[in-house]
């Protein structure tokens, strides 16, 4: 009699929760040209940093050593070179991606209990990106932000919200914005964001 071994199983994929509502391809009034770009990120690692009162510049000094982005004093400053980026959103307060992982371990070696807290938001958060000529119209809609360039340079981010749907926005680019939301509001969020792109015509990437 020979003996049958069972396949090696194979943990799941990871799925994003946009998944039944991320339709590839060019959608809504594109007659004449796409001015929207939706896609999704999805960074390796998500953290959310928070500094003790006085200790703001020695957390700044630790993302300077993991990430090698300057950043300066303050909230809302941010940078990203496209691998990895980071902004803050409140006074001592930031939110730091990278496309790898382990992120959060990197920090812990860093920033001390005496310093800050380190949470890792990395199964917590879908990032969205929007890209395009008309993306500061289609933020718009959501949000009451000035999001022309002088009031909201590249790097800077933003902290708001979106009925009951929280957001931190960072622009990465003259006409791009990163969009961290929540993991259980992204796809609602996701089909709202669709919806505002078709009078201009998206295309999803």
């Amino acid at each position: 009699m020979v003996e049958r071994q069972s396949p090696e199983r194979k943990p799941p994929e990871h799925l994003s929760p946009l998944e039944p509502e991320f339709h590839v391809g060019s959608h809504g009034n594109f007659e004449h040209g796409v001015e929207i770009i939706l896609t999704e990120t999805r960074p390796g690692s998500i953290v959310q940093l928070a500094a003790w009162p006085g200790e703001e510049k020695k957390l700044i000094s630790a993302i300077h050593t993991v990430t090698g982005l300057a950043l300066p004093d303050g909230a809302g400053g941010g940078a990203s070179d496209g691998v990895k980026s980071v902004f803050g959103f409140a006074p001592g307060k930031f939110t730091v991606a990278d496309e790898a992982e382990e992120l959060a371990a990197a920090f812990a070696k860093l920033v001390t209990p005496a310093i800050g807290t380190i949470t890792d938001l990395s199964h917590g958060r879908t990032v969205i990106r929007i890209a395009g000529p008309k993306a500061e119209w289609v933020l718009a809609k959501f949000f009451a932000i000035d999001f022309s360039l002088p009031a909201f340079p590249v790097g800077v981010g933003r902290s708001t919200a979106h009925h009951d749907v929280f957001a931190q926005i960072q622009r990465t680019g003259a006409d791009q914005f990163d969009i961290y939301v929540f993991r259980s509001f992204a796809r609602s969020f996701w089909k709202a964001l669709c919806h505002a792109s078709e009078e201009v015509g998206y295309e999803v990437q």
